[in-house]
């Protein structure tokens, strides 16, 4: 039963991971995709706010794939198939 809160972690980590990022590369002056975002809206590009906006919710959307793929593979009683009724 404790594996399937387990298999949700990433999911749900996801947003503080990419916010920890930011802050970190920011703190100690690092390169990075957290800091080229702040650095970017700082000076108001937008373009590559919006670059960086949307590879963050990319990786978002694919680990929170794989994690309802976990669910799955752990339990395999979980199905998504649509039912009628």
């Amino acid at each position: 039963a404790m594996l399937i809160v387990i298999a949700g972690f990433p999911a749900v980590f996801i947003g503080v991971f990419f916010g920890g990022s930011i802050i970190i590369e920011t703190l100690f002056s690092l390169e990075g995709l957290g800091r080229l975002g702040y650095e970017a809206a700082v000076a108001r590009d937008y373009p590559i706010i919006f670059g960086s906006l949307f590879v963050f919710g990319l990786i978002g959307l694919v680990v929170g794939i794989l994690s309802d793929l976990m669910y799955v593979f752990v339990d395999p009683r979980i199905d998504f198939e649509s039912r009628e009724g």
